[in-house]
């Protein structure tokens, strides 16, 4: 356990920083899921647009590597083209 109020502080900051981090990426990756099974190609555009922005928020976070972003954003545009 902490000894020093300043880590105890910390330790409560940690957690509330990763339960944030770990439902912006949890509704990111859910967000490109519905993106990948949408066959429509209007609604993938519009979609396409809110996806890449989350995406882009998380990589501004650094809650994942911007290139790991980039090849996301990627990949999505290639499927919304496809359609």
């Amino acid at each position: 356990m902490a000894n020093h109020k300043s880590a105890l502080k910390r330790i409560r900051r940690n957690e509330t920083a990763r339960l944030r981090n770990k439902h912006q990426h949890k509704t990111t990756r859910n967000a490109i899921k519905k993106l990948r099974e949408t066959s429509d190609k209007g609604a993938a555009e519009k979609l396409y647009v809110e996806v890449s922005s989350m995406i882009d928020k998380l990589a501004k976070k650094n809650i994942i590597h911007s290139n790991k972003a980039g090849n996301l954003k990627s990949k999505l545009a290639k499927h919304v083209n496809a359609l």
